[in-house]
């Protein structure tokens, strides 16, 4: 099994990740998010949880069209330190306001997350993240 195909458990699997964004002049931003990971990409949804701002301007998705680069980091903690992990999603994000691909992430992150069901997310933007480099690591002991 390689090590590559370690880092696709983690990103099929964890319930939430840490995206970061940043502005043009480098002010960064990292938030949890939920997430759904295909071999298309990552989607996360702009949900209905309480938010400061509309959908379009919260600050990850104004950064995002400001400057693409995103990475997402999904760990996997444990107080048994062998058995610690981490996925490093470096991508390029973009936003997806209806069409196809935005009616396949919704299934995917309704699939993963039951509450989303009741959400009325068809309007709202979905971020999509292309990966483009995948770094992962896991404490020497652990076994895939």
């Amino acid at each position: 099994m390689t090590r590559r195909v370690w880092a696709l458990k983690p990103l099929a699997k964890a319930r939430v990740g840490h995206l970061g964004t940043s502005t043009k002049k480098g002010k960064p931003l990292v938030v949890p998010i939920c997430f759904a990971y295909h071999s298309s990409g990552i989607y996360s949804a702009i949900d209905e949880k309480p938010k400061r701002a509309k959908p379009l301007a919260l600050r990850r998705v104004l950064n995002i069209v400001e400057n693409p680069d995103v990475c997402l980091t999904v760990d996997e903690y444990n107080e048994d330190w062998r058995q610690l992990g981490y996925v490093l999603v470096y991508g390029r994000a973009s936003l997806l306001t209806k069409g196809r691909e935005h009616k396949a992430a919704l299934m995917l992150l309704r699939k993963k997350y039951p509450q989303y069901e009741s959400m009325k997310l068809d309007k709202r933007p979905i971020i999509k993240i292309k990966p483009l480099r995948i770094i992962e690591w896991k404490a020497s002991s652990r076994t895939t």
